[in-house]
């Protein structure tokens, strides 16, 4: 099955071949979203249902596969992989979409299975059929006896992650961040504050009749209620506003960038933190967007001519490299550092099937050599902060104290102290800690240094 085929104009068959993919291939699923929607087979309600069916498979992937376990007569290892897919497909409709009818949800897929695996399709329809017979009988892990495979089965995460929250968190946390890493994200924009305010774009969304509210901690923040297609709500073309969840702009706001700077964002496809930062120094001063990708590069340029901003310029180096950049040549550096993205499965659901906890390992060890580079790049005085998307100690504490141990001329700051009106953020030591279910955003970490 390939995405290049034309005759996918089935949203079910769409979203089969995109899991299917990813199943084989460990791709990203928005890059295939992204290729499958632009070659407009798909339009209405269609390209609606199929984003939903492929994140939705993803994210309660762990729980659909605990169901299908007690209907089988065989190991789920023993299924060939793509009747796995059908099954799922099928399964999360029956399950979690009450606007599907039963029989519809279970014949589509029976269809499927028919053009894609002839042979399974008396299976998969068994199975499904199955469920509907049976599925208040369906059993879970007792919470008191097993709490980790019961939080892992109802809430669809990997053992292993579990019990990596449970270390850091508590039972009772540990069953909310599960629950809420599994749910739909919100859509979180950030005013262009450039060419508007706030206010004037909330204003403008009511007005075209969509609900949106300010973020309680981003000052440009606003989350839109509702499902949209981004590029056709109002203001986008205009430049109005950038799609940015609030973990990401707060991370950017702890630089404390001011106009006139030379900023250096050293990780920065696809842009923005970028044009965030560009936009909180008044489109004065330069700001450098590096990216290992130069494929990457004009992402952030489209961006950043959309939001109007002037001073970014880009280029394609390798942070690893220590001679990269030459040195005290910054006076601000961002570094949100290439992570596991734990702190973002609700976004990237596939991230968390793929990884397992020897890459914490492999990414701590690179984080902590382009920590060392980018510190490099900083003037004396200046100010650098650290982020990931990662929910990990071991790529972020970690690698912070580490470093500050071993670096003589510089000094962790306490962000406690500098942005007190933030301080549920912020661990006691003053770096920040975001939670999706402490604070409905993404888990994000940042520390802030500074250069003696």
């Amino acid at each position: 099955m390939s995405t290049q085929n034309p005759t996918l104009s089935n949203p079910r068959q769409a979203a089969c071949v995109v899991l299917r993919s990813i199943q084989k291939e460990g791709c990203y699923a928005d890059q295939l979203m992204d290729r499958e929607l632009s070659e407009g087979r798909l339009s209405g309600p269609d390209r609606g249902l199929f984003a939903e069916l492929v994140f939705g498979v993803l994210r309660r992937q762990g729980t659909l596969d605990h169901i299908i376990a007690q209907l089988l007569n065989q190991s789920l290892g023993k299924l060939e992989p793509i009747v796995l897919v059908l099954l799922r497909l099928g399964l999360y409709q029956l399950v979690y979409l009450d606007r599907i009818p039963e029989s519809a949800a279970v014949n589509e897929t029976v269809n499927l299975a028919k053009q894609s695996v002839p042979r399974a399709s008396g299976l998969v329809n068994a199975v499904l059929r199955n469920y509907l017979r049976r599925k208040n009988n369906i059993t879970f892990p007792d919470p008191l006896t097993s709490p980790v495979a019961s939080i892992a089965a109802r809430h669809s995460q990997p053992l292993w992650l579990v019990n990596q929250w449970l270390d850091q968190l508590g039972l009772a946390e540990t069953e909310q961040l599960a629950e809420a890493s599994s749910l739909q994200p919100p859509l979180t924009l950030r005013t262009n504050t450039l060419l508007t305010s706030r206010e004037e774009l909330l204003q403008r969304f009511t007005d075209n009749g969509i609900s949106a509210v300010p973020c309680h901690y981003s000052p440009q923040g606003i989350v839109v209620e509702g499902r949209h297609h981004i590029p056709g709500l109002p203001g986008f073309r205009e430049g109005l506003f950038a799609v940015q969840d609030e973990a990401s702009q707060v991370a950017a706001l702890l630089l404390g960038v001011q106009p006139g700077e030379r900023v250096l964002d050293s990780c920065a496809a696809p842009g923005g933190k970028a044009t965030h930062l560009a936009q909180l120094m008044d489109n004065r001063g330069e700001l450098l967007a590096m990216d290992i990708s130069r494929n990457k590069l004009p992402l952030i340029q489209e961006s950043a001519q959309r939001l109007g901003i002037r001073i970014i310029s880009t280029r394609s180096a390798d942070l690893l490299q220590s001679a990269a950049m030459p040195a005290h040549a910054f006076d601000r550096v961002l570094l949100d550092a290439p992570c596991s993205g734990l702190g973002v499965i609700r976004r990237n659901p596939e991230a968390k099937w793929r990884l397992t906890p020897a890459d914490f390992t492999r990414l701590a060890t690179t984080q902590r050599a382009m920590l060392k580079n980018a510190f490099r790049l900083l003037k004396p005085g200046g100010t650098l902060v650290y982020s990931t998307c990662s929910t990990t100690l071991e790529e972020n504490e970690t690698v912070v104290r580490d470093f500050v141990s071993r670096q003589n001329d510089c000094v962790l700051e306490d962000l406690n102290t500098i942005f007190p009106h933030w301080h549920d953020l912020f661990t006691s030591e003053g770096m920040l800690r975001t939670w999706p279910h402490r604070h409905g955003m993404d888990g994000f970490f940042a520390a802030r240094l500074k250069k003696r």
